[in-house]
């Protein structure tokens, strides 16, 4: 599968014209899947224009995107604000290339800050099968708890896809947590952050995607970028075969008090 991720420095837009760019990289490229950030429908330091850019899963933007996956035959996530009731929740969705919503997972971890604020936790990982590639879907604070890459490798997740918005002060997720991850488990990863800058937040970008022994294939700078990097599964094999963390963390609980 061949996979892009659009690092996107779209903080000055409307959510019609952030899709209107992510469209100019599909009709440029051709792409299995795009993956673009955390919360790229409505921009992340947007404070109190959140609730009002929320939607419901299915709201007008997905139903934009869910045409322009459609039409280019790619496969888009993005990150948005999902409102469910008086609910809501740090989202990213997956659109297939047929334009049907094939999963929607709720971010699990909320970090110190504002997110508290306004969201809810979601509850559950997200797991799912596009191209023949087991897939699972965190956002961003998720990926940086060892567990939950470990559970979604355990659950057979072959490729963690993570929307996310890291500012210029933690580059160490992009640079260091997220090749370890990918290592630990002996899985592809891939890690969409914004460019620029949106308010008083400069992200520090660094987007990638690494293979399963922790090698980045493609990784971005700071700007905007698209970065494309083929995924190959017989990598999964090979790595988790050389070296079987996921079956020897099994035997490693057992000895634990």
């Amino acid at each position: 599968m061949r996979i892009g991720i659009f690092q996107s420095n779209v903080s000055d837009l409307t959510p019609q014209q952030r899709l209107a760019k992510l469209a100019s990289h599909l009709t440029a490229e051709p792409i299995d899947l795009i993956v673009c950030p955390e919360l790229f429908m409505s921009g992340y330091n947007v404070g109190k224009q959140l609730p009002t850019l929320a939607e419901a899963v299915n709201g007008q933007f997905c139903s934009l995107a869910r045409r322009l996956a459609k039409s280019t035959q790619t496969a888009i996530i993005y990150g948005y604000p999902e409102t469910q009731g008086q609910d809501l929740y740090n989202a990213a969705v997956c659109i297939d290339k047929h334009g049907d919503i094939i999963a929607n997972h709720r971010k699990l971890m909320l970090p110190p800050g504002f997110e508290s604020n306004y969201f809810q936790a979601g509850d559950k990982l997200t797991c799912f099968e596009l191209n023949g590639i087991q897939c699972a879907l965190l956002v961003c604070f998720d990926a940086e708890f060892p567990e939950t890459i470990r559970a979604a490798a355990e659950s057979g997740a072959e490729l963690i896809i993570i929307p996310t918005a890291l500012s210029e002060n933690w580059g160490v997720v992009a640079e260091k947590i997220m090749p370890a991850r990918a290592f630990e488990n002996g899985v592809w990863v891939a890690y969409a952050n914004h460019a620029g800058s949106e308010g008083s937040m400069r992200y520090f970008g660094g987007s990638c995607i690494v293979n399963p022994v922790g090698q980045d294939i493609a990784r971005a700078k700071a700007e905007e970028a698209l970065i494309i990097a083929e995924i190959n599964l017989d990598a999964v094999k090979k790595a988790q075969a050389r070296l079987p963390y996921l079956k020897r963390v099994k035997q490693l609980r057992s000895l634990l008090p």
